[in-house]
């Protein structure tokens, strides 16, 4: 995708995210983008219609297989990622703060094991703390401006269970301390950004690589974990 395509598919997202920046209507922009989207008068950038591929790469790498385990899918959307990872044998739960987009998840995949739920990172379900092998999140935290994007970053460790994985991917900067133009969202996560994320968890990698993307994009993908 080029950069006028994608600058194009991004316009609302990035007109609601603004709004959101300068209204303090923290994490509600979500909802009205899905809904805008169902009823066809915009498109989600990031409902793309597979797997994350950097997720599919690192399953592979790390040989990934989830008998026995529960995931928790974070900003899960339309359910490509929690999908992917049932399919590799987890007992999946996937979230999204947008009712819109749990309701399409689960009209789309008919019969699903997965379990899609409407919660807020944020204020996840208390019985969430602690009880997931592996809690994947990719690309919520980018769209998140002001004190939102530090809580979420906060909360973000918390579902992992003792010896449970955390793995990130995001936007990537080589910038400390960046300035970010409420305008143009994503906005990249810097590296204590992403340490943020990780909590009292130990970091177990921390890659920053460019994409195969055209052109290509700075990410980061990062696994934690808790012993």
């Amino acid at each position: 995708m080029g950069v006028d395509e994608e600058n194009a598919r991004r316009r609302r997202a990035r007109e609601l995210a603004a709004l959101a920046a300068s209204s303090g209507d923290e994490t509600g922009w979500f909802e009205t983008l899905y809904a805008e989207a169902e009823a066809g008068g915009t498109v989600v950038p990031w409902a793309d219609g597979v797997a994350n591929p950097h997720l599919i790469e690192w399953a592979e790498r790390e040989r990934l297989a989830g008998a026995g385990k529960r995931a928790l899918v974070v900003g899960c959307g339309l359910g490509y990622d929690a999908e992917f990872l049932a399919c590799l044998g987890y007992a999946v739960t996937a979230f999204d703060v947008a009712p819109t987009a749990i309701a399409r998840a689960i009209r789309e995949n008919p019969g699903t094991p997965v379990e899609y739920v409407t919660a807020d990172l944020v204020a996840p379900p208390p019985a969430w703390t602690g009880a997931f092998d592996l809690v994947f999140e990719a690309y919520t935290i980018q769209p998140l401006y002001g004190p939102v994007r530090a809580r979420a970053l906060a909360a973000l460790h918390t579902p992992v269970a003792p010896g449970g994985t955390l793995l990130v991917i995001a936007r990537a900067t080589h910038d400390a301390a960046p300035e970010r133009d409420p305008a143009m969202m994503p906005w990249p996560l810097t590296r204590a950004e992403l340490d943020r994320a990780g909590g009292l968890l130990r970091t177990v990698s921390a890659e920053r690589f460019l994409d195969d993307e055209d052109p290509p994009k700075l990410r980061w993908r990062a696994e934690f974990r808790r012993d």
